[in-house]
């Protein structure tokens, strides 16, 4: 029950991330009841591909990540491409986060100390960076005190925004936004990353792993939709992009810190692991030592931060529409190889419709840029 435990904290820890404050704002753009029918629509699809790509891990000895796993069934060609969609997608999540958790450490701190975004930013880094380094036994004891945390004050944050919470609000459809919310929302609901992780947590008990996939990506989802309705309904075209400090000015001031330790615990928590993912990518699927991993994993992040990518919404909507995208239609093809090489099976032929979703998910975000943005 232990384990089961840390790798259900480790899970959602990691879904629910930066990807949590830029939904209150795209629901403030598109309405929430736009934002609601794409989660509906994307649970069950996002849910499909973890549970394959979870069949995959079990069914496999060694240790893997999603290009060793497709150079073994698909081949090397497979493989570079796995491993570009993997580092985009895993970078440009840390990269987000590095933006936002920089962002928060500063609103919280720099009243009394000072200092600049570049100095907190670093500071969220080393701190992210040096627990990379140590592992996961390290990471996943951290991230179940850190889940309850975060819990205990989202449910604060209902209670003191209960009073200001206007559903008229909630009502507002913008069908000019309609095809906005894909990207972000695909983000703030893809683990992938992590499956071979709760491989290494759980062991080979696959109903315990099929148990974790379900019930995170389900409790991160009900999380989100808490959250989109706490922030926008009580601050509605006052909804900020990051959510906090638009929420901090509906509220007042009592609210700002405490809000901030919220943002500061999610971005982290997420920090972490997929730093460590991405460390192992290199490690175990490509042969480099595990320091020049880490140091890869780790600084290029930040690089990209040091030369001015920092416009969150955008780096999180790219990221989901065309990084994980493109890994959800790679798991599909890996999966049918994997069921012909390993039991002589045929894939069930409803599965090819999840890349057509993919693909027209990859338009949704092309639409968006070209004619609302």
């Amino acid at each position: 029950m232990r384990n089961f435990l840390k790798a259900l904290a480790v899970f959602v820890g990691t879904i629910i991330g930066v990807g949590i404050f830029g939904l209150p704002y795209v629901a403030s753009k598109a309405g929430f009841f736009i934002v609601f029918f794409y989660f509906l629509l994307i649970l069950g699809i996002v849910i499909t591909i973890h549970l394959i790509y979870g069949k995959i891990c079990l069914g496999t000895k060694g240790l893997h990540r999603l290009p060793g796993y497709v150079n073994k069934y698909l081949g090397a060609g497979w493989k570079n491409l796995s491993f570009l969609l993997i580092w985009t997608g895993l970078t440009g999540a840390s990269l987000a986060y590095l933006i936002v958790g920089g962002e928060f450490l500063k609103f919280l701190f720099a009243p009394y100390f000072g200092g600049s975004n570049l100095i907190y930013t670093l500071i969220f880094f080393s701190a992210g960076s040096y627990l990379i380094f140590r592992g996961i036994k390290s990471i996943s004891q951290i991230e179940l005190s850190l889940l309850f945390i975060f819990f205990a004050i989202l449910i604060i944050f209902f209670l003191k925004a209960l009073p200001f919470i206007n559903i008229d609000y909630l009502k507002t459809i913008d069908w000019k936004f309609l095809t906005f919310p894909y990207g972000v929302i695909l983000f703030s609901l893809c683990g992938l990353a992590m499956i071979p992780e709760l491989k290494e947590i759980l062991g080979e008990d696959r109903q315990k792993l099929n148990k974790v996939i379900i019930s995170g990506i389900l409790i991160a989802a009900i999380a989100y939709l808490f959250f989109v309705f706490i922030i926008f309904g009580t601050c509605g075209v006052h909804t900020s992009e990051e959510a906090i400090s638009g929420f901090a000015f509906t509220l007042g001031d009592g609210i700002i810190g405490l809000g901030f330790i919220f943002g500061i615990i999610a971005c982290f928590t997420s920090f972490l692991t997929l730093g460590l993912t991405l460390k192992k990518v290199f490690w175990y699927d490509f042969g480099l030592s595990k320091h020049l991993s880490w140091f890869i994993a780790c600084f290029l992040p930040l690089v990209l931060f040091l030369i001015g990518i920092r416009e969150f919404i955008d780096v999180i909507g790219i990221t989901g529409a065309f990084a994980l995208g493109g890994e959800g239609i790679i798991v599909v093809f890996l999966y049918k190889a994997f069921l012909k090489k390993k039991f002589s099976k045929k894939m069930n032929p409803l599965l090819y419709f999840l890349p057509l979703f993919f693909i027209l998910g990859f338009g949704l975000e092309i639409f968006y840029f070209i004619f609302t943005k």
